[in-house]
């Protein structure tokens, strides 16, 4: 029996995320081949802080290496291009000692000096080259070069996320080179030099881009089973935006791993035997931010309306599967500081209406709630990156039109939702998600320096006046707070008082779900869902 036919023969459903690559007792990896991978979207740009964006870091993941690595399993910080580090008490002060040998693909050493500059760049930002501020790297300062494989990161004040911070995509190592390059060019994957197991080879922009295997490569994470050169030659990156497109190729033996497997259609490729990897992402769940500038959502009791109206269980019961649990916090339930506050949560459509008819808003002749001559007629952009994101915020919008709440659903393929985002007049609400196995995700998200999905005073909108200091004294007790206690109270505070203010609407856990051929051995991620395949191989087929 060949190995497709035993793997038909089995029953393969999800496969979760594992420490070490998935792989099965009696294989054996064998080194060569391109594995063919279909991407739903094409990435934006590579410069490390940017590989949030799934397929920005589905890439990033391959070229480059980090100081450290975390354990998906365990979540523990295990030496890499690092082999050691001590932290003082403060969590002011970080030194790390480098691991000697490494280079970047352009023949460059990976040495202190270098990953000084990384960090300076990634901590402090470039303004002449546009390259701006990393969101995992809080109060940084400077760094010192104590001797060549020896640096030391001061900061200005406590910074206890800092040593996962350097695990993460967004802390991949790049050549001088690289980083001497403005933001605007490093969309261009042949630019990116890091020193990662592959290295890019050609890229049609926007279309496909090819790895090869960097056969000098022998500094992967020291605790890894697999040492040495990846087992693949190559890798194959085609954009393909079809969901039908993506399952047709890999079903009929045309492509061996996909990205963004939609829930409808896992049961056809599961009924095939193909395997279904679902990584969790382990940070802010897919959600909806409210921006209080814009005054229809500027009355707490409006948001709060909302969030009651909101029905979540409804929303994953219709379009999703096991793979995408019900929201019961602000965070996943897989994340650093988690709290469950399903008890805010409640579906209480009456409550709703209460809420509506206290802030003023009576329903008018069309059905739609007016105050004051203006209809509660609300508009949001969907997020291409998001799973089904247009059909769930039409069943959010649906459960919202039974209270007379209009929320019109807008195109996330418009040339104008970069600017309308920022703008609360024009989206008094915005889609939310971040991964990263820190609390410092609840910061990455709302905090105005970062990602300001409230639209907050000293943020995104030059003209913003709405602020709140008590969320944001709390957010920045997450990210320097040195006590671990403490800064996991402080998690649980964030996400209590973000839910009390009706900020947000949490719907669901979003994972990455991907599926693969079973001839495809040793699929990995990191901690937050990119895959990793350094210790992938393809096995006869």
């Amino acid at each position: 029996m060949g190995i497709k036919a035993k793997f038909k023969a089995a029953s393969l459903l999800t496969v979760w995320l594992l420490a070490a690559p998935v792989a099965f007792a009696d294989d054996q990896p064998v080194k060569g081949g391109t594995l063919i991978y279909l991407e739903q979207q094409a990435h934006t740009n590579l410069y490390p802080p940017a590989g949030g964006f799934y397929p920005n870091g589905g890439i990033l993941n391959q070229i480059t290496d980090k100081l450290t690595y975390q354990n998906p399993k365990t979540l523990d910080i295990e030496p890499w291009i690092a082999e050691s580090w001590t932290v003082n008490d403060a969590a002011t002060e970080y030194t790390f000692k480098i691991r000697k040998g490494v280079t970047f693909s352009d023949g460059t050493p990976l040495d202190a000096p270098a990953v000084a500059k990384n960090y300076d760049t990634f901590g402090l930002g470039n303004k002449e080259l546009k390259q701006p501020v990393s969101e995992v790297i809080n109060n940084y300062d400077h760094s010192e070069v104590v001797d060549p494989y020896t640096v030391k990161f001061y900061f200005k004040k406590s910074s206890p996320g800092f040593l996962q911070g350097t695990s993460v995509i967004g802390s991949g190592l790049v050549s001088l080179k690289t980083l001497a390059l403005p933001f605007d060019q490093l969309g261009d994957a042949t630019k990116i030099i890091g020193s990662g197991p592959f290295v890019v080879e050609s890229e049609t922009l926007g279309k496909q881009l090819s790895l090869k295997a960097r056969t000098d490569y022998n500094w992967g994470p020291s605790k890894l089973a697999h040492q040495g050169r990846a087992y693949l030659d190559g890798i194959k990156y085609i954009i393909t935006g079809e969901d039908s497109v993506r399952i047709g190729a890999l079903l009929s033996g045309q492509a061996d791993f996909i990205r963004q497997l939609q829930a409808y259609d896992e049961k056809q490729v599961s009924d095939q035997s193909f395997a279904i990897y679902a990584a969790p992402t382990r940070g802010v769940n897919d959600s909806v931010a409210f921006r209080p500038d814009n005054p229809l959502v500027a009355d707490i009791r409006v948001r709060q309306a909302l969030l009651h109206a909101t029905n979540n269980k409804e929303i994953v019961d219709t379009l999703f599967s096991a793979n995408y649990p019900q929201a019961k916090s602000v965070i996943s339930s897989a994340a650093a500081g988690y709290a469950d506050l399903s008890s805010k949560l409640i579906y209480d459509p009456a409550l709703a209406e209460k809420l509506l008819d206290e802030a003023g808003w009576k329903k008018g002749a069309s059905g739609v709630r007016e105050k004051d001559g203006k209809p509660l007629s609300l508009a949001v952009y969907e997020s291409l990156p998001q799973p089904q994101n247009k059909a769930v915020l039409q069943l959010v919008a649906q459960q919202w039109a039974k209270l007379g709440v209009k929320l019109q659903v807008l195109a996330g393929t418009s040339g104008n939702l970069v600017t309308d985002n920022v703008d609360p007049a024009k989206t008094p609400l915005v889609v939310a998600e971040v991964g990263r196995a820190d609390p410092d995700v609840i910061k990455s998200q709302f905090y105005p320096k970062n990602r300001d999905a409230l639209l907050q005073k000293g943020g995104l909108n030059s003209k913003a006046s709405f602020s709140d200091d008590k969320l944001n004294g709390i957010l920045e007790t997450v990210a320097s707070e040195t006590d671990r206690g403490k800064r996991l109270a402080a998690a649980k505070a964030a996400q209590e008082y973000l839910l009390d203010q009706a900020y947000v609407i949490p719907f669901f856990e979003e994972p990455q779900v991907f599926a693969g051929a079973p001839y495809v051995k040793g699929i990995a991620f990191e901690a937050v869902g990119r895959p990793s395949f350094y210790s992938t191989w393809l096995a006869e087929h």
